[in-house]
């Protein structure tokens, strides 16, 4: 009966599909990967520090030279209740004035150079040669040069950070893909539009890697030339603490020169974030 009221009525008698599970949004996705990562990347840290400490406790390891984290962290307290404030004030200053000036320079000279080739060929071999060459032994010659004050660190933490940010932004300008300029200069784009709509959006990758390698250089170049040539910052408490065998003391400066490494270059991951939405999607 009821088939052949389904055939007078021409209705099907197929059962009407399920209604599909909903996915999840983007948003959503992006809150549980990041989630994810701050759990995996909490329990790796709290597994490292555990071995560490039973390690020394059981003998494994000399506590004399290697410390424990127990031991770190009440240094590390001690450290800020101390001259750990001005010693952090100081190794920011020559931080922030070195890496803002390299930002600066290689951003510019890395979109010249990626845009113009003719200037890249005349700087290229300059930008080998100093990639090259180890910076780190120029640091006397830079004492000599600027004396033990502020500027020679601020100059070697320059040219520590410099290169990587140029070398990568030139890579991003010259990345740019040929079919989104062909088609800016079909609709006769100026070189100002070109370049703030589609050289910009394609290059920032690599500009971003760029940026987070010279975070890295340039925390290295200012430890170093404290190590040589202070009298106060980081490097200088992780040199002074070295020669005493003050190895909790030691591990709580590199500990922090470590925080900020990870502070910044987390702020970079937010910015690449929000200029990715910027970029034009396929």
């Amino acid at each position: 009966m009821a088939s052949t009221r389904s055939i007078e009525t021409g209705k099907s008698t197929r059962s009407s599909p399920r209604p599909r599970a909903r996915k999840p949004s983007g948003g959503l996705r992006r809150s549980a990967v990041r989630r994810e990562r701050i759990l995996f990347g909490t329990l790796g840290a709290v597994v490292v520090l555990a071995a560490w400490e039973i390690c020394a406790d059981l003998g494994v390891v000399n506590p004399t030279f290697s410390s424990k984290p127990s031991e770190v962290a009440h240094a590390l307290y001690e450290y800020f209740q101390g001259d750990g404030l001005a010693a952090l004030k100081t190794s920011a200053i020559e931080f922030g004035l070195g890496f803002g000036l390299a930002l600066v320079v290689g951003l510019l000279a890395g979109v010249v150079m990626g845009r113009w080739r003719r200037v890249e060929y005349t700087l290229d071999p300059l930008v080998n040669f100093s990639n090259s060459t180890p910076r780190i032994a120029l640091v006397p010659l830079f004492v000599i040069w600027f004396g033990i004050g502020m500027t020679s660190k601020v100059a070697i933490i320059f040219l520590s950070a410099v290169l990587p940010i140029l070398m990568n932004t030139v890579s991003g300008v010259q990345a740019a893909d040929a079919n989104l300029l062909r088609v800016a200069r079909s609709f006769c784009a100026g070189e100002l539009q070109t370049f703030r709509t589609v050289i910009v959006p394609g290059a920032v990758p690599y500009v971003v890697t760029g940026i987070r390698l010279g975070i890295g250089h340039g925390l290295v170049g200012m430890i170093v030339a404290e190590l040589v040539s202070s009298t106060a910052g980081l490097g200088y408490t992780i040199e002074i603490a070295g020669n005493n065998f003050q190895t909790p003391d030691m591990f709580a400066a590199v500990f922090v020169v470590a925080m900020i490494g990870v502070i910044l270059t987390n702020a970079l991951k937010g910015l690449e974030r929000y200029l990715d939405r910027w970029r034009p999607k396929a």
